[in-house]
């Protein structure tokens, strides 16, 4: 029943859940799904076989649905948080029926990628997720991320963008799912992960990486800022020969030839010299 529910999700931990739950007798056989309704931050809901069928977070049971968790149930979830594991609850026909914990595990590459993003400059670095405290700090602990913002609904994620930028701050916002839209329209520049994000977070964001790929992200920055250097020498090129061919032009100085060469000379230059962005390599920077 579950797995028939979240196959109709393109959420990342819905694809998890399909993809780990193990069904035996395969897609064919799964009940059929009526009325899905993703409740963005919240959860899914669904009609299976004429019954009601939702599934989320204890915090969407206890504010949206009015549902009572029983103290059976609590302490199953609170023995899966202290583990640094999200639980999803499961109801069906108003009933609880079950509960799915999921582990975030960071990726090996994480905390060097954290690092090396430290070594570029990037001085501040905050986790958002909607994810319980204590999951997050957990995580962000393995990966080097000590400031971390929980609980958080797609909304809350935009206004702590929002608290960062009024302190004049830039922000480079990196998400991949449907509830980081919106704080990736919001930053100053929105990074999607292309190859694991939704179609949402794409279009939401400035830059779209083409890759789920993290080393990706200080390559991006860097590849940016080398960018922004090299347009500077190119506009400092293209002006510094104006300034001077035009005065000596003027005093007969140099005849027409001379300057028209000189001048297309410094177009080949500048274009030689943003050649330079295709052997960069921020590993070696």
């Amino acid at each position: 029943m579950v797995v028939a529910v979240e196959s109709q999700s393109d959420h990342i931990l819905a694809r998890a859940i399909v993809r780990d739950l193990q069904v035996d007798d395969g897609k064919d056989n799964l009940p059929e799904v009526s009325k899905f309704t993703a409740l963005t931050g919240k959860g899914v809901s669904a009609i299976v076989n004429n019954k009601e069928v939702i599934i989320g977070s204890r915090k969407t049971f206890e504010e949206h649905h009015n549902y009572t968790i029983s103290q059976d149930v609590s302490q199953r979830i609170q023995q899966f948080e202290n583990q640094g594991k999200t639980s999803v609850i499961i109801s069906k026909s108003g009933i609880i029926v079950g509960v799915i914990a999921i582990m975030d595990i960071p990726r090996k590459e994480s905390a060097k990628i954290v690092k090396e993003l430290k070594a570029m400059g990037l001085k501040k670095m905050v986790m958002l997720t909607g994810d319980n405290y204590k999951v997050a700090t957990n995580i962000g602990n393995k990966i080097g991320i000590t400031e971390v913002e929980a609980d958080l609904m797609p909304s809350d994620k935009v206004s702590v963008i929002q608290r960062i930028l009024d302190l004049n701050i830039k922000i480079a916002m990196v998400g991949d799912g449907v509830n980081d839209a919106p704080a990736l329209a919001s930053s100053t520049v929105g990074i999607s992960m292309g190859a694991a994000g939704s179609d949402v977070a794409i279009e939401s964001a400035d830059v779209a990486l083409m890759s789920d790929k993290l080393h990706n992200l200080p390559f991006t920055i860097g590849l940016g800022r080398m960018a922004r250097k090299i347009i500077k020498q190119n506009i400092f090129i293209s002006l510094g020969v104006i300034a001077v061919m035009i005065p000596v032009t003027l005093a007969g100085l140099a005849q027409i030839g001379l300057a028209v060469l000189i001048h297309e000379g410094s177009t080949v230059l500048v274009a030689f010299n943003a050649m330079r962005l295709l052997r960069y390599n921020h590993i070696n920077r």
